[in-house]
């Protein structure tokens, strides 16, 4: 069943038109990437998800009936510009965002000391958000995000700012909600965060859906009939007519080799078999990286 379904959404700025019948349909207690060049139409979609903006044309559905203004106490969002108030304390922000979320006072305080703990901020709490590090405004943010157990949550770019080791934290984080069965709409640019974390994706661009479904299945699509090779000794195979061409790559430990059109693996393994020790060989997919430049390219 899909927690949520986008269905013909359109949106107009002032001429420019931002979504062109766009649909969306994202599968309960997955993560989702959602996904874009700059200017594309994610922040726009993301907006209308979350009430903050009307579609001009099209329907959102939450749990198969149409999104209305009460949904907004069960959505997190994480906006890719933050937005905190600078000149409150820790703990009293993060308390009074969540009873805006209709958090009773007692249990959002309970909440926020677990979160802190988790983040290490707790000797923080009592100090203004603007004497936070930027690092430490962000976890703050997330904490805000989530502290009332949404059953949607919206992350754009949420990594932003974070150094590698936060950064994996958060990914921790994220995945341990999705398994709690909050459904997660991630947007970012950073491929391998996708790779690592969403299970279906769309992406959007020049206001349209270009490309969507299952990572694993987006990723087999467009392979390229790409193989890491290796044999005894390490040694360099050498293209066969007919049969594979060797492509120049400092990124593997082996040779890598593309089959030549209507030749099979098969055939690969047999000649390689023929003439070397071979010892292992290893398909090569295309990165989302390499997937999202491609599609967007195109």
């Amino acid at each position: 069943m899909n927690f949520i379904d986008v269905n013909s959404v359109v949106k107009q700025y002032d001429g420019h038109l931002a979504l062109d019948h766009v649909d969306l349909h994202v599968p309960q207690g997955c993560i989702y990437g959602l996904l874009g060049p700059n200017g594309a139409g994610k922040t726009s979609l993301i907006r209308i998800i979350n009430r903050i903006t009307r579609a001009d044309s099209g329907t959102v559905m939450i749990n198969g009936r149409p999104l209305d203004d009460k949904d907004i106490t069960n959505i997190g969002y994480l906006p890719e510009e933050r937005g905190l108030y600078k000149k409150i304390k820790v703990s009293d922000e993060i308390v009074y965002l969540a009873r805006l979320k209709g958090m009773p006072k007692q249990l959002a305080v309970a909440e926020m000391e677990k979160w802190l703990e988790r983040f290490d901020l707790t000797e923080w709490r009592n100090r203004k958000v603007e004497e936070l590090s930027k690092g430490m405004q962000q976890k703050v943010q997330f904490i805000t995000t989530v502290i009332h157990r949404p059953q949607l949550l919206i992350f754009d770019e949420p990594f932003s700012g974070f150094d590698p080791v936060n950064a994996e934290q958060l990914k921790r984080e994220i995945m341990q909600l999705r398994n709690e069965g909050a459904t997660i709409l991630f947007s970012t640019h950073n491929m391998a965060s996708v790779e690592e974390i969403c299970e279906e994706i769309t992406l959007i661009n020049h206001s349209r859906v270009v490309l969507e479904g299952k990572v694993a299945d987006i990723k087999q699509s467009h392979k390229k009939n790409l193989f890491v090779v290796n044999v005894e000794g390490d040694k360099q195979v050498e293209p066969c007519e007919n049969l594979f061409d060797v492509v120049p790559s400092d990124e593997h430990q082996g040779t890598l080799i593309k089959l030549n059109q209507g030749a099979t693996l098969h055939d690969a393994i047999t000649y390689l078999n023929d003439h070397y020790t071979l010892t292992g060989i290893t398909e090569q997919l295309p990165s989302m990286n390499e997937i999202f430049i491609e599609t967007v390219q195109q």
